[in-house]
């Protein structure tokens, strides 16, 4: 009887073993998740490839309710808005979304810069565009640009601005180590076009539509989707925003996936993925304001002087190295 139970038992561990082999491969076969961004408006079809076949796996279309960017992630097929409740996405006059899942704003001020993550390798700040309404005692704002630093490299990524919107025009502006890349020529407009710079091949943009959409990457370290977005007319009467002929307020709707983070990363975002991170806002009310905007200002956008900086093991790199595998990141606006 104990010999027949054994031999039972090896045989389900072996079928077990089998499955699980099946599975890993199968995985494997199909890569890690990634994200396809398409645009509503055209009605575009997205899809999933098999890297190493080249075949498509499944196809799927953009939920109406996503009223101008949606992504699918992959294999998975599962689609998502570009600005849904994911940890990492920063959209409109600035929500978060933190890494523990809840939201926030963050108003900041308008025509100055935040860091929104410093790490020991890594450091982010965010330019912000604004306008006051008189009857408030804040200004409205948007994200319009990021600054990125890691090693000894600058990486700026941004909306130009616009006095009237085009949607079929590129009003994507980018630059590295202090020089303006020439979009028109070194991204041309078409999905799949990919820029990276000699001096840090690791680096890479990648239009994920034919303008206006790119997804920035720094091989394990991070991967950022930014969106190139206006204020619509539309908009601007819900919310009162008061914008005017010259000027749009174009701006980012963002998404970040972060590969590498340390246990003492910090900024606006950033603390969210510490592990002793404790939300300390009121998650209940229907607009949590995340305060202390002192503590995350920086002189420009690419300065590591917030009071928070932990970019190049300054004094606030309390000698953690554990890495932190972020959860994926993405995706749209309500």
């Amino acid at each position: 009887m104990a010999a027949s139970s054994s031999r039972m038992m090896s045989l389900a561990l072996l079928l077990c073993m089998a499955a699980l082999a099946v599975m890993m491969q199968s995985a494997s076969s199909q890569g890690i998740p990634s994200l396809t961004v398409g645009s509503n408006s055209l009605a575009t079809t997205l899809k999933c490839t098999n890297t190493k076949t080249n075949k498509t796996t499944c196809s799927a279309t953009c939920n109406k309710r996503c009223p101008r960017k949606c992504l699918i992630q992959c294999p998975s097929c599962k689609t998502f808005c570009l600005c849904d409740f994911y940890p990492g996405v920063s959209c409109g006059d600035p929500r978060f979304t933190g890494a523990d899942g809840n939201n926030f704003y963050f108003h900041g001020k308008k025509d100055k810069d935040f860091c929104i993550v410093s790490d020991a390798g890594l450091h982010i700040n965010a330019h912000f565009i604004g306008k006051r309404n008189p009857a408030m005692s804040r200004d409205f704002t948007w994200i319009q640009a990021l600054g990125i630093r890691f090693a000894h490299h600058h990486f700026y990524v941004g909306a130009a601005k616009t006095p009237k919107w085009d949607p079929s025009a590129d009003h994507l502006a980018l630059a590295f180590d202090d020089e303006d890349l020439d979009v028109a020529s070194q991204l041309p407009r078409f999905v799949g076009a990919r820029w990276s710079p000699p001096t840090a091949p690791a680096l890479s943009v990648t239009r994920t539509a034919r303008v206006n959409t790119v997804v920035v990457e720094l091989r394990g370290v991070f991967r950022i989707v930014a969106n190139v977005v206006p204020i619509t007319a539309e908009d601007s009467r819900i919310h009162n925003y008061g914008v005017t002929d010259d000027d749009s307020l174009a701006h980012l709707d963002l998404g970040f996936k972060f590969y590498d983070l340390t246990d003492d990363v910090h900024g606006v975002l950033g603390q969210t993925y510490r592990p002793d991170y404790v939300n300390r806002l009121n998650v209940t009310s229907k607009m949590p304001v995340m305060g202390g905007a002192p503590d995350y200002l920086s002189s420009d956008l690419f300065s590591t002087d917030c009071a928070v900086a932990r970019f190049g093991g300054g004094r606030h790199q309390a000698g953690t190295t554990a890495a932190v595998n972020i959860a994926m990141v993405t995706d749209d606006m309500e």
